[in-house]
């Protein structure tokens, strides 16, 4: 048997050993010192070129008795795969009275710049490029996995629901991926307010043909997908996925009202994304939101910041706006709910009357910036100081006219207002439902299906726009000629 002379040092100790992890993908690095004494001489040994007895990684023994003397090389280099973790500052995300949210822990004072209360790294997230080819960060689909040809069937354009979705479900299947064990906080398909998930009878009660008829396409699509793609002879690991259409549809609606849209900064790569972000979803919407998002590409994270100037009492909300220029129908066919101060929602009038726009704005204070936005005290109501969105969306969705300087003739004005009223009261007619009987069952519900609620809801914030509408052109006759 063949053998060679090696030199070895003795004393070999190995102290301090840093574990990065041994599982998951985490690398581990021992730190050492050599102790060799004077008395010890290095002696040739003779080794045999044969198999060990010991384990080909068998970690060395940990001993403790001398501390590491010798730095690594590239600190920054043995991170690589290290996960990191969200931090949060000053927020506590808790159960509220439109689900699970974030709130302020503390008082924050306002300063000159924008304050970070999250901070969620890349490895946490699910994203997938808005263009081809398909780019994943972090890249958790392996090599020819079905899955991706799944994901590259879909049309580039419209389907990045049906990506999300499918990527979503497959990161609940890669053991030890984090989304296994944030899927428990994800609403439940009896918590969710997506409308995908809505049955017949309660698309039904939108009291919308135009929105209904458009979730009942959404829902054909998906159903499609589905039935394409997990069929009889689907492989078992894409079986086990969704083993029933209703678990991709809710895939869907979740991919839908928690997707995050935003430009993100790999290295050199600038990539447009849909993202899912953990803890960042769960910032519900408002239209006067005290956060926004921020992409920290220098090392890849995801940054909620307070918005400059912004004072934050303990209790308080943290909201961002999810959309910008959208009406209700739209954020009821994406997030599943409609606000009753949408500063963008409208009616959709067919009559020729029309009002004069810079006497109509006047009479509310209404000047050209939404930053100066002032209500009227009259269309206010107790509790409620952001009445501006009712009221611009009233201002907005009117009929108007404006010539520079010419005057409005009061006459033609009030006879334009009694028409716009009229068409009005003919729509409120229209429903089968008034806004105080929506509101009534609003109140009695006890054990009503979220979606069910959810379209009881924004059949009554369309009814009272128009009431608005209404009651804002009252006041507009009475003062027409201030």
């Amino acid at each position: 048997m063949a053998s060679f002379p090696l030199y070895k040092p003795t004393h070999t100790i190995f102290s301090n050993t840093q574990f990065k992890g041994l599982r998951n993908g985490f690398f581990w690095r021992p730190s050492y010192s050599f102790e060799a004494l004077p008395e010890n001489k290095v002696q040739p040994i003779r080794a045999l070129v044969a198999k060990s007895p010991f384990a080909l990684f068998q970690p060395p023994q940990v001993e403790e008795e001398s501390p590491s003397e010798l730095e690594p090389v590239d600190p920054d280099f043995y991170k690589i795969g290290y996960v990191r973790s969200m931090r949060a500052y000053g927020v506590q995300f808790k159960e509220g009275p439109d689900g699970f949210g974030v709130y302020a822990s503390k008082d924050v004072e306002p300063l000159r710049r924008p304050r970070v209360i999250m901070e969620i790294p890349l490895e946490l997230m699910l994203t997938i490029s808005k263009k081809l080819p398909w780019m994943f960060f972090p890249d958790i689909i392996p090599l020819d996995h079905p899955i991706f040809d799944i994901i590259n069937s879909t049309n580039p354009e419209t389907d990045w629901d049906l990506r999300l979705a499918s990527l979503l479900l497959f990161a609940f299947d890669c053991e030890g991926n984090f989304w296994q064990l944030y899927g428990d906080f994800l609403p439940s398909a009896d918590e969710c307010t997506s409308l995908l998930l809505a049955s017949e009878e309660e698309l039904l009660e939108l009291q919308d043909p135009n929105l209904a008829s458009t979730i009942r396409k959404q829902q054909q699509r998906a159903l499609e997908f589905w039935h394409k793609h997990w069929h009889s002879e689907a492989p078992l690991k894409i079986k086990r996925l969704a083993r029933d259409p209703q678990r991709f549809i809710w895939a869907v609606s979740i991919a839908q009202s928690r997707c995050i849209n935003m430009q993100m900064r790999v290295g050199a790569l600038n990539q447009e994304a849909n993202m899912l972000i953990p803890y960042a979803d769960m910032l519900n919407h408002s239209f006067e939101p005290n956060c926004f998002f921020h992409w920290r590409f220098k090392d890849r994270m995801l940054e909620v910041l307070i918005n400059a100037g912004h004072r934050v009492r303990k209790g308080d909300e943290m909201t961002v706006n999810y959309m910008s220029s959208q009406k209700n129908d739209m954020y009821m066919q994406r997030y599943g709910f409609s606000s009753p101060v949408n500063p963008w929602d409208e009616v959709q009038f067919s009559g020729n009357a029309r009002i004069h726009l810079d006497s109509f704005l006047s009479i509310f204070n209404i000047s050209g910036l939404r930053e100066e936005y002032y209500h009227n005290n009259d269309l206010s109501t107790d509790g409620n100081t952001f009445v501006d969105g009712a009221v611009i969306a009233a201002a907005r969705t009117l009929p108007s006219w404006s010539d520079g300087d010419v005057p409005p003739i009061p006459s033609v004005e009030r006879e334009a207002v009694k028409e716009l009223q009229s068409e009005c009261q003919k729509m409120l007619a229209g429903f089968v439902t008034t806004s105080k009987q929506d509101q009534k069952l609003l109140d009695s519900m006890t054990d009503a299906t979220r979606t069910f609620e959810a379209a009881i809801r924004y059949r009554l914030h369309r009814k009272l726009l128009m009431e608005k509408v209404i009651k804002a052109l009252d006041m507009y006759q009475e003062k027409i000629l201030f």
